[in-house]
């Protein structure tokens, strides 16, 4: 054995002299100083910190977890309501399969442990309505890395375009390269109904852009551990590949699905064909319940490949949003667009105020657009471009007031002197 007054630390190269303690191995070929058994320590501290988040993930219940979409959501009661209930049972479902599979261990596995499938979900519903809002808000709420894909940017691999794999190194890049996180984080691909067949027959040229899409998202949907590019882009045989495995993923899809309403119908009125049917005019038509009416088949019928619609269980619809929603969408939560102009300005010194007919214009102007949300910040950011660009004098005014007139005919807004304010302030 070699003296230890001689010897120095075997990880760090600090002599005996310069460490408190010096321990050596049993055969006395290794040692290790006080310093590094700290920083060994801090390590595994850390570690087992991450494996307790993991095990003792608290979850708010599905009320909880919708009172939370309301502060940012304006109306979509029903689809907030399917939301809240999915994710909560979406990572209860994680907690119990974690658990059980820690209370089997070591355990005679000729049993077949019970173990709880996921359940993805596919959201119906008009542009603008609030499709990704919902699903980043989710996100935020439960503090889990989200990642949004465009279905129309994605293509096979092998082909012009981004492959699939891609979405996830989104979601890795999200969660700051902890994969650990990254697998239970939540996926959002839009416009999910772009990649429908164009029609119900098979072509005999490859669909690289739609069904062949939906054959490659098959795979991460369901359970996998994918190879993915660190870099992103396309993959090479000598390139070193991050892998994630997709079990614990919650995948959210998303589209307008323009006409499946007319599938819907059709189908419905070609069941109730008989005596007891109820005539209806022919322009006549019930609204549909998405989350209620739709049946695997209509989505098949609509161009969606059977294996693909299997994967998305849960099916909620989102309603068009009227004048007065919108409205409420301007002012009400809690990052409204009103509310961030008025933090804004208020950086610049400036009190802004929207009056009502202002407010109602965009609404409504919103409306005959027919994009939903997404018109109003159209409308708005067009006409507070310019008075952003030509601010009014901060010493002389400390108020601006929006008028229908300034939104509608780009008039002057109504300025309001300091000393005005004062004086109706005595």
């Amino acid at each position: 054995m070699k003296d230890i007054e001689m010897c120095s630390c075997t990880f760090c190269g600090r002599p005996q002299k310069a460490a408190k303690k010096l321990i050596a191995s049993p055969n006395g070929d290794a040692f290790i100083c006080d310093d590094c058994i700290k920083i060994c320590g801090d390590i595994i501290k850390e570690e087992e910190t991450k494996v307790k988040v993991f095990k003792d993930l608290v979850l708010p219940l599905p009320k909880d977890i919708k009172k939370a979409l309301d502060g940012y959501v304006i109306g979509q009661e029903q689809a907030k309501k399917v939301l809240s209930v999915a994710v909560f049972n979406h990572y209860k479902r994680i907690n119990f399969n974690y658990h059980n599979k820690q209370s089997k261990k070591g355990k005679d596995d000729s049993k077949i442990a019970l173990e709880l499938e996921k359940s993805n979900v596919l959201m119906i519903g008009p542009t603008g309505s609030g499709k990704t809002l919902l699903v980043k808000t989710l996100a935020r709420i439960l503090d889990v890395p989200f990642a949004c894909a465009d279905a129309t940017t994605l293509t096979e691999a092998g082909y012009v375009g981004e492959d699939v794999e891609n979405v996830l190194l989104k979601l890795i890049q999200n969660a700051e390269g902890d994969i650990e996180r990254a697998q239970r984080g939540i996926i959002y691909i839009d416009e999910i109904d772009k990649l429908a067949r164009k029609s119900e027959n098979r072509s005999l040229t490859r669909d690289v852009g739609g069904e062949g899409v939906q054959q490659a998202l098959l795979k991460i949907i369901e359970s996998t551990v994918a190879s993915v590019p660190p870099q992103g882009g396309r993959k090479h045989p000598h390139q070193e590949m991050l892998q994630i495995d997709t079990t614990n993923i919650l995948f959210i899809c998303g589209g307008a699905f323009v006409g499946l309403d007319d599938i819907i119908h059709k189908r419905i009125s070609t069941s109730s064909l008989g005596f007891n049917a109820n005539i209806k005019n022919s322009q006549e038509k019930a609204k549909v319940d998405y989350s209620r009416d739709v049946q695997p088949d209509d989505l098949i019928k609509f161009g969606l490949i059977p294996e693909f619609v299997g994967r998305l269980p849960i099916i909620t619809g989102l309603d068009n949003l009227d004048d007065k929603a919108l409205a409420r969408i301007l002012v009400e939560p809690k990052n409204s667009l009103i509310k961030q102009y008025k933090q804004m300005f208020k950086i610049d010194g400036f009190e802004i105020e929207f009056d009502d007919d202002a407010i109602a214009y965009v609404s409504q102007k919103a409306i005959d657009l027919k994009t939903g949300a997404r018109g109003i910040r159209t409308i708005m950011e067009t006409r507070m471009l310019e008075l952003m660009f030509d601010l009014p004098d901060a010493n002389v005014y400390n108020k601006i007031i929006i008028t229908r007139d300034f939104i509608e005919n780009g008039a002057q807004p109504t300025l309001v002197k300091k000393v005005e304010e004062n004086r109706e302030a005595v």
